[in-house]
């Protein structure tokens, strides 16, 4: 049984940054892909970016690209995604999700079986 559990969310001045974790158990990841995904209110849930668990390839929506980062540690299996120069536009849930796969570049959410329970960011103007 594949769990996804997030923490690092919360309030933040525009301009600033915050990272966010995603502790993953329950099955050896070597074969998967870890996404990240959030969504606003009255929004849809929208790709943020994605990481091959080997090699470690990624691939990041225009909206993010060059102010996130995702990142994982194979020994504490989690991924991370580190949020830099934020928004007032970033604020939302946002979640962790996984799938067997090789390709980091597929950004629909249903591809994901597996999601965790999200973690709010604010940020604030």
């Amino acid at each position: 049984q594949v769990q996804l559990v997030e923490s690092g969310g919360g309030l933040v001045q525009a301009g600033g940054s915050l990272r966010l974790s995603c502790a993953a158990s329950g099955r050896t990841f070597s074969s998967f892909v870890m996404g990240w995904f959030r969504q606003a209110p009255g929004k849809e849930r929208e790709f943020v970016g994605a990481i091959t668990w080997s090699g470690g390839r990624t691939y990041y929506a225009d909206s993010v690209k060059g102010r996130f980062t995702i990142s994982r540690d194979n020994g504490k299996n989690t991924v991370y995604l580190e949020m830099n120069s934020l928004k007032s536009e970033d604020t939302a849930v946002y979640y962790c999700a996984a799938r067997v796969g090789s390709y980091a570049a597929r950004v629909e959410s249903y591809l994901y079986p597996y999601w965790g329970q999200g973690t709010q960011v604010t940020v604030s103007s």
